[in-house]
């Protein structure tokens, strides 16, 4: 006779975690991370965003929107906003039964949010805007020696968001080289913007390169997440 199993006894079988268990788990990392960061960048750039904190809780737009200072800072004050653009958004997916509520919700707010501000900063306008012709170099690691630490920190965040979130988002951008591909062609878009539009801003080759660099190293940091997303199997091989 097979021996009755009794109640609590996996009989030396280990069991993972439920996959809700899991996706809600990783929703709430995501978020976590978000805090955090805002909470780091808070501290580093603490005395800059103070300077611009009058113009910007005023309301004002000169001052703050074209500002760089102005703009990080009401992206962090506007976090909580976008933590309960995230929050609904998962709430309506579950209620329809979307398994991956938090996960596509985290990752569509996490995109738009964090990769928007960072564009707005790329083309504001300098002091020479619209009288200045545009400036184009072409002439790879030229300007790199130029950016200093700041610079290339800077660009390497432009388009992190992107690369963070994308492949999380969409499986078909879940390999290192569709990110790069997806962060040198957005990059590329806005040099090109910023010489069509005269912005007093030079085009360089070299923010392409620093900016997709800055894409694939956010995109690696979110690889457990993105490989995930990537081998969930469709509702129709699960029904076969």
């Amino acid at each position: 006779m097979l021996a009755q199993r009794r109640p609590g006894f996996d009989g030396g079988m280990s069991h993972s975690a439920p996959p809700t268990s899991r996706r809600r788990t990783g929703g709430i990392v995501f978020l976590t991370l978000a805090v955090l960061g805002a909470l780091l960048a808070l501290v580093v750039m603490r005395r800059m965003l103070v300077m611009s904190a009058p113009q910007c809780f005023a309301g004002k737009w000169h001052g703050c929107y074209d500002t760089e200072n102005g703009v990080v800072l009401m992206t962090l004050v506007g976090l909580p906003v976008a933590g309960l653009v995230v929050w609904a958004l998962a709430r309506i997916r579950r209620a329809a039964g979307d398994l991956s509520a938090w996960r596509r919700s985290v990752a569509e707010v996490g995109l738009v949010y964090g990769t928007v501000p960072m564009v707005w900063l790329t083309l504001m306008p300098g002091p020479g805007a619209g009288v200045v012709p545009g400036r184009v170099s072409l002439v790879p690691l030229r300007d790199l020696v130029t950016m200093g630490p700041l610079g290339i920190g800077g660009n390497l965040v432009v388009l992190a968001a992107l690369g963070f979130f994308a492949p999380i988002r969409f499986a078909a951008l879940a390999s290192v080289p569709r990110i790069l591909a997806l962060g040198a062609g957005c990059s590329a878009l806005i040099e090109f913007a910023q010489y069509a539009l005269r912005l007093d801003r030079v085009s360089s080759i070299d923010d392409v390169l620093v900016n997709a660099a800055g894409a694939v190293l956010a995109g690696l940091a979110s690889r457990p997440w993105w490989r995930t997303t990537e081998a969930q199997p469709s509702p129709e091989r699960v029904g076969s």
